[in-house]
C-alpha cells in the first residue's frame, strides 16, 4: 500500500536543473527504477538512498558536480574558514601526544579542507601525525582533495594517503565532520497494524513511497519500544551503527571524533518530530521530497546519537564525551585563537567574528551540530569537553 506522506515539494521553487544535470538525474532515475522493477516493484528507503548518493557514475557524491561551499548546495564548518580545525587540532594532538604517536584518519573528507587546516595546525602545534589517511571512494572528491592539500598545505600535504577501505589496524584518531548524516537510513511509519518500513516504488514515471506488508523483526521490537502513535515516520541508523562497529574493530587505541548534526534518542522520536528528521538539499535550499532533482541533491538524516553510543559500548568503545559544538569548540581555546590575530586587517577580523557566530551561535551550528567522543585505551576527561558534557543524557 501507498504510504500518505506529505512530501511533495514545488519544483518550481527550486533553481533548474541544466540540460546536462537533467540528462544524469534522469539516467540515475532510470537505473534505479530499474532495479526497482528486478526487485518486485519496491526496495527499501536505504537502498534508494543509497542508489541516489553513491551510485558509480551518477550518484550525488561520486558524481562530479560542485557539492560544497558557496557554488554548491551547502557550507560546513570547514568551509567557513580553518578556525574549526585550529579547534579540532588541539583535541587531535591532545590524544596524539597521550599515545605516543599515531595516525589521523578523516572520513567523508569533502574537498579537502578540514584535512588541509588540520596538517597545518598539527604541525605548527608539533604534533603533526605519522600519518594521514583519507578513506574515500569517490575519485572525483580524492582528485579536489590533492588539489586542496597541495595549495593550502605546502611542505605537510605529502603525509597524506587514500585509502578505499578500512586499514587492518590503527592507532590514532578516527575523524568524521558531517559524515554520519549523509549515511543511508530506513525510514519507517506507525500502522494501525504496528511498525512497518518504507519502501520505495516507480510508478508513472515517478518514485512513490511504498509501506511493507509485514515487519521488520530485526527493528521492529525496538520501534514497539517506542510507543510511538499511528502515522508517525522516523529513520533508523542502520548504516551508521555498522560503521561504528567497523570502527571498534579496526582502533587499537586512540579517539572517534564525530561532529554531527542530531539529537540523544528521547529528542530524536519526541512526539512534535512525527514526520522524521529526513532533509534534502539543493543549491542552498532545504525541503523534504527526496524523490526530485535525483542524483543532484543532498539527502540526509538527524543522527540519534543515543543509538550511536549504544553500539559502541556494546562494540568495546567508551563514550568519552557528548556535547553541543559550541561548547566544544571554546573549551578548545576558540576565543584564544581569534584574540590572538591581533596583526590580521580589519576585513579579516570581520572575517573571523562571522567565522565565531556561523560555529557557535544557537540559531547556526552552535546548538544543533553535536560531537560525540568514542575511544579505546584513553583515559577522560577530554579538554573538548572541560565547559559541558552531556554523557548523561544519552
Amino acid at each position: 500500500m501507498v504510504c500518505p506522506l506529505p512530501i511533495e515539494t514545488e519544483i518550481g521553487r527550486l533553481p533548474p536543473l541544466n540540460p546536462e544535470e537533467r540528462g544524469v538525474s534522469r539516467r540515475l532515475a532510470e537505473r534505479i527504477a530499474d532495479e526497482i522493477s528486478r526487485s518486485g516493484g519496491a526496495i527499501d528507503f536505504s537502498r534508494f538512498m543509497e542508489l541516489a548518493l553513491y551510485s558509480p557514475e551518477f550518484g550525488y557524491y561520486t558524481g562530479g558536480r560542485q557539492k560544497f561551499g558557496a557554488a554548491g548546495d551547502f557550507v560546513t564548518a570547514p568551509e567557513l574558514g580553518n578556525l574549526f580545525a585550529r579547534c579540532l587540532a588541539h583535541q587531535i594532538a591532545e590524544v596524539l601526544r597521550g599515545l605516543g604517536g599515531g595516525a589521523v584518519l578523516e572520513v567523508g573528507a569533502g574537498r579537502g579542507l578540514l584535512a588541509a587546516d588540520l596538517l597545518v595546525a598539527l604541525d605548527a602545534l608539533g604534533s603533526a601525525p605519522d600519518q594521514y589517511y583519507i578513506l574515500e571512494t569517490s575519485a572525483a572528491l580524492a582528485a579536489q582533495q590533492r588539489e586542496t592539500l597541495t595549495a593550502r598545505a605546502p611542505g605537510v600535504h605529502q603525509r597524506v594517503r587514500w585509502l578505499q577501505g578500512w586499514p587492518d589496524r590503527l592507532q590514532g584518531v578516527i575523524v568524521g565532520n558531517e559524515l554520519l548524516d549523509a549515511m543511508p537510513v530506513q525510514r519507517f511509519c506507525i500502522t494501525r497494524s504496528g511498525a512497518r518500513l518504507i519502501g520505495v516504488g516507480w510508478r508513472d514515471g515517478k518514485f512513490v513511497e511504498q509501506v511493507h506488508a509485514t515487519p521488520a523483526p530485526d527493528c521492529c521490537e525496538f520501534i514497539q519500544g517506542l510507543e510511538l502513535p499511528v502515522g508517525y515516520v522516523s529513520e533508523l541508523h542502520v548504516q551508521a551503527q555498522a560503521w561504528v562497529r567497523s570502527v571498534a574493530e579496526v582502533l587499537d587505541a586512540g579517539l572517534v571524533l564525530l561532529i554531527d548534526y542530531g539529537f540523544p534518542m528521547h529528542e530524536f522520536y519526541h512526539a512534535d518530530r512525527g514526520q522524521g528528521t529526513l532533509m534534502c538539499h539543493y543549491r542552498h535550499r532545504a525541503h523534504g521530497n527526496p524523490y526530485v532533482l535525483v542524483g543532484m541533491q543532498d539527502i540526509t538524516a538527524h543522527i540519534d546519537f543515543s543509538a550511536i553510543a549504544r553500539v559502541a559500548q556494546e562494540s568495546g568503545l567508551d563514550v568519552l564525551g557528548y556535547t553541543q559544538q559550541a561548547p566544544f569548540l571554546l573549551s578548545l581555546g576558540l576565543m584564544q585563537i581569534v584574540e590572538a590575530e591581533t596583526q590580521e586587517s580589519l576585513a579579516e577580523q570581520l572575517a573571523l567574528a562571522q567565522q565565531v557566530k556561523k560555529l557557535t551561535l544557537p540559531s547556526e551550528m552552535g546548538e544543533l551540530f553535536k560531537v560525540i567522543a568514542l575511544g579505546k585505551g584513553i583515559a577522560p576527561p577530554l579538554s573538548g569537553f572541560r565547559l559541558s558534557d552531556h554523557r548523561g543524557r544519552l
